[in-house]
């Protein structure tokens, strides 16, 4: 797999395809028309490669970065972007994945503007309803990744536990370890 999902929510998993985004050099993870279409199959969202170009790959990184702008602007409680708001309901306008029941279940097909479109829906849903009130970016500082915190009580730190929780858990032990040997 070229992607990873910590957050359980597409839109926010798409945003977190530009990896460490404070950093100097960000891993950028949609590099190429190819990896879009890895994430597109690799998220679930199709079963089938849209067949991605290099338009497509320019269209979903525009979006991506709108979607960031929003969230980022809902979890500071500003103004949503302008232009931001007006990409992400454009794409939201687009058609959706296809599905279809066969002998085999069901599949879900599409463009990479169908596949783009959804994200964009998600996003208005995630952005204007109350589950804005509950996206948060990963406590760990080299990692940007936001996702919704649904847990009890609303604590969570991390995008996820196995990964960037443990990260920082295990740093913290050795860094305890280490102040009690010196």
């Amino acid at each position: 797999m070229n992607h990873a999902f910590p957050c359980g929510t597409l839109p926010l998993d798409f945003v977190g395809t530009l990896r460490a985004r404070r950093n100097e050099l960000p891993t950028e993870k949609l590099a190429t028309p190819e990896l879009l279409d890895d994430w597109f199959v690799e998220s679930g969202m199709l079963d089938l490669a849209p067949g991605a170009g290099e338009v497509d790959l320019a269209l979903a990184v525009e979006l991506r970065e709108s979607i960031y702008s929003l969230v980022t602007a809902r979890m500071d409680g500003r103004a949503l972007p302008a232009d931001a708001v007006a990409e992400v309901n454009l794409q939201a306008s687009g058609m959706p994945v296809t599905l279809r029941l066969g002998p085999d279940g069901a599949t879900r097909t599409g463009s990479v503007s169908q596949g783009l479109a959804a994200l964009a829906r998600e996003t208005v849903e995630i952005i204007g309803g109350e589950d804005g009130d509950l996206l948060r970016e990963c406590a760990r500082p080299e990692c940007t990744q936001t996702y919704l915190d649904r847990s009890r009580g609303h604590r969570r730190e991390w995008c996820a536990m196995r990964t960037c929780g443990n990260r920082v858990k295990a740093a913290s032990y050795r860094a305890r370890q280490h102040s009690t040997q010196g």
